[in-house]
């Protein structure tokens, strides 16, 4: 199984990274939104870490 990490078109709120990471772990996207809310209020990395891979992280060619 060759899984590949992309940012969802389809579960988007802003760039689709939080959705992308769910749909590669397999798990809730908002469950995924939570974590990073607490990141990016908690200690404030979090926006850094959304914004770097917002940028880095290819949109899904298939959706």
């Amino acid at each position: 199984m060759n899984k590949k990490l992309y940012r969802s078109k389809v579960d988007s709120m802003i760039c689709g990274v939080c959705g992308g990471l769910g749909e590669y772990f397999e798990v809730d996207s908002t469950i995924v939104r939570l974590i990073a809310i607490v990141l990016i209020f908690g200690w404030g990395s979090g926006l850094l870490a959304y914004l770097v891979a917002a940028i880095i992280i290819p949109k899904n060619p298939y959706q």
